[in-house]
């Protein structure tokens, strides 16, 4: 169905939507290659929200010689008005031949429309040609238009015998500048990054993108903090720094509440259980805001509830070369485990060296 050049031209696809990955957000990221065999006459990715799509910024590249085109596309040419007009009208009324793409778009407003009114124009439409690395790339887009939810990464740094502090809760720095520097891309690829009141009391964290290459995309992911009892400083470093900076917690009202809108945050009320926020209903929330990925940086309590609560799609750990003892802090605080046959179990994904730091990457295994 697909030949070699057919994968080729993808691969490139894919390589171009990857420039959108932290600037795109809640869009997709997608890529598009226009060519006639081998000779490639356009090429583009999706602009920031606002600007054109993928489709449209390699039809002005290619311009007449889009015409009797094969296009590549990552992901199913959109078919609705959104900000911008639909890609598969302007692919259409460029005459190209042959659509091939990566992976239908589960947004129900597209969901195979698009290909449907490519055909009934009478081009030729292939999907599913690299569609794993298509999906992967776009994860948490995928996850948010089918399940209502974000993709939540959970984000450990933490010493071989698994502990995140010393016993007295210090913990700078565990691992080395490279793994920091390794997270401020996770940071910037998230739609929101989230941690609990404890570890703004603890640490006073910024929660921005320092990263000198990213800064200057102005990638400012939203800042969310579990907050239930609105115990948030509002003289917090966290408020220092322009961007959103959300407060989840179990009241908006109060003297409390007050000090904290005028010092900037925007205060969300959500439903209360036995342990606190309820962190799906939070996730879903996040969710309905346009939020594709959230990353938490949180402390063992809130990880810990995370994990419980199954909520976790990947878990990203930091592993330094170094021992902190059995009195340091442990990386999640979980329920206790009295059998074997209910243990959590992950499946490795990805092992990178940072630095001296080892940064491992697991999902959980579906039964």
């Amino acid at each position: 169905m697909f030949s070699p050049l057919d994968h080729t031209l993808m691969t490139r696809a894919l390589e171009l939507a990857a420039r959108g990955l932290y600037t795109t957000d809640p869009n997709p990221r997608v890529g598009c290659v226009l060519a006639h065999g081998e000779q490639i006459v356009g090429e583009g990715w999706t602009a920031p929200v606002g600007g054109p799509h993928a489709e449209v910024n390699a039809l002005r590249m290619a311009g007449a010689s889009a015409e009797g085109a094969t296009a590549y596309v990552t992901l199913e040419p959109c078919s609705h008005h959104g900000r911008t007009p639909p890609c598969a009208d302007a692919l259409i009324n460029a005459r190209i031949k042959r659509v091939v793409a990566a992976v239908g778009d589960p947004n129900p407003l597209v969901d195979g429309s698009g290909s449907e009114r490519l055909r009934a124009a009478g081009i030729e439409v292939a999907v599913g040609l690299c569609e794993h690395e298509a999906r992967e790339l776009n994860i948490g887009f995928f996850k948010r238009m089918t399940s209502g939810l974000p993709w939540v990464t959970l984000k450990i740094a933490a010493s071989l015998d698994g502990r995140v502090a010393l016993w007295n809760g210090e913990s700078r720095w565990i691992t080395g500048a490279a793994a920091r520097e390794d997270v401020q891309r996770l940071r910037a690829r998230a739609s929101a990054v989230l941690t609990g009141v404890g570890t703004v009391l603890a640490d006073d964290p910024q929660l921005t993108v320092r990263s000198p290459d990213i800064e200057m995309l102005g990638r400012r992911p939203a800042r969310v903090i579990v907050d239930s009892k609105l115990r948030t400083p509002p003289d917090a470093r966290i408020f220092k720094e322009a961007g959103q900076v959300l407060l989840l917690s179990g009241s908006e009202v109060g003297a409390a509440a007050d000090a904290l809108r005028s010092a900037g945050a925007e205060i969300v009320e959500l439903p209360f259980t036995e342990q606190g926020i309820d962190l799906r209903a939070a996730m879903r929330m996040l969710a309905a805001r346009h939020c594709n990925e959230v990353l938490v940086e949180a402390g063992p309590t809130l990880a810990g509830r995370f994990l419980e609560m199954q909520l976790v799609d990947e878990l990203v750990l930091y592993i330094a070369p170094t021992l902190l003892g059995h009195e340091g802090r442990p990386m999640a605080l979980l329920p206790r485990i009295n059998a074997m046959s209910e243990r959590s179990q992950w499946r490795l994904q990805e092992h990178v060296a940072c630095g001296e730091d080892l940064r491992l990457r697991f999902r959980p295994v579906v039964s």
